[in-house]
């Protein structure tokens, strides 16, 4: 897989309807499968941040590994600078050079027995065969990229040495090596204290700006996904309920769940309790329910939320969600639904 000129308007990377299903064995009741990701598609434009966001569970994770090709696909495909992705030795590796993965744990992700200096030169020796004076000069400069200054002070320490912010940078600045297109950060700042998570947002902002970078930011903090993205897709239960842009969906959100993911999120705006319940937990994967998958804790559901699942409709400019309470063939059940929300303390249906 040799990639040509970057095409005006083709993501850096793109993913096309992905779904992954693990097996499980469930003793004498023979085999399952768990039901992780659900035709998942979505692109990452160069020079952009994507944020997924959702609960533990909702299939976040899943879905940065398959961008990854850690794991394998079910089905689907995925496609770098327009092309689809070859599945040979050389291809895979030509694929994890263009394609590097942020990991939540810095401390976990860095070998404790190894110092900053090995995990800097050994990706420039792999792919890009530095060597010598070359090399030295190569991590100090990925070092200063990630504002670790100055580079001589951190070289030679080890990740103990380090605080989480530091090792958090020290990984960005090992993925850089590779001098990838798209960086995939799996919830990087959840592991740090809240007074360093900014530094590392801003860091990765920085990046998106000065290295061109197309990044997905996966958290389950959707204020830190409006702070930083461009764009945020909501994820429940291994399956994408809405997308569109940030600012859009925080302050109109079109599904129930993005806007029980808003009531959570602390703000200090805001005056009040919280105004959406949801109800319940989230769903088995191994025996979804039918339907709308969120059906069983929304606060609107109606009888067809249990009976089919949900096209994608439009909810503004750019913006889609899997919701019934869209369709305008629902309006006089929406309502119905809503004025039952209301009476148990829910505001108006998303749709209203």
């Amino acid at each position: 897989m040799v990639h040509g000129p970057k095409r005006p308007g083709v993501p850096a990377l793109e993913a096309r309807g992905l779904t992954k299903h693990f097996p499980v064995h469930r003793g004498l009741r023979g085999r399952a499968v768990v039901h992780a990701a659900e035709d998942i598609s979505l692109a990452l434009p160069e020079a952009t941040v994507t944020a997924v966001v959702g609960e533990s569970g909702s299939g976040k994770s899943t879905l940065s590994r398959l961008l990854t090709r850690l794991i394998t696909p079910t089905s689907g495909e995925l496609l770098l600078d327009g092309e689809p992705v070859g599945t040979s030795a050389r291809e895979r590796r030509a694929y994890t050079s263009q394609v590097h993965l942020v990991l939540q744990d810095p401390f976990s992700s860095l070998n404790g027995v190894h110092g900053v200096r090995y995990h800097l030169e050994r990706p420039l020796k792999l792919h890009r065969g530095a060597r010598g004076e070359q090399l030295d000069a190569l991590a100090k400069e990925l070092l200063e990229r990630v504002s670790l200054t100055p580079a001589d002070r951190y070289l030679d320490k080890f990740p103990h040495e380090l605080s989480g912010g530091q090792r958090q940078r020290v990984a960005i600045a090992r993925g850089l090596a590779v001098r990838p297109r798209v960086l995939l950060a799996d919830e990087p700042v959840s592991m740090l204290d809240v007074s360093i998570r900014l530094g590392v947002l801003n860091l990765l902002d920085e990046l998106r700006e000065r290295e061109r970078l197309a990044i997905l930011y996966v958290t389950h903090d959707i204020a830190s996904a409006r702070y930083l993205a461009d764009t945020v897709v909501v994820m429940y239960a291994g399956q994408v309920v809405e997308s569109g842009p940030a600012q859009q969906i925080t302050d109109s959100p079109a599904h129930p769940y993005t806007r029980l993911l808003l009531s959570a999120a602390p703000d200090p705006h805001r005056s009040g309790p919280v105004v959406l319940r949801g109800r319940g937990a989230p769903p088995s994967l191994i025996d979804p329910p039918g339907g709308c998958r969120f059906h069983p804790r929304c606060p609107f559901a109606m009888p067809v939320c249990a009976e089919a699942a949900p096209p994608t409709l439009p909810a503004g400019p750019d913006q889609v969600a899997a919701c019934w309470l869209l369709s305008p063939d629902r309006t006089a059940e929406a309502a119905e639904a809503a004025a039952v929300a209301g009476a148990d303390g829910a505001t108006s249906h998303p749709g209203a």
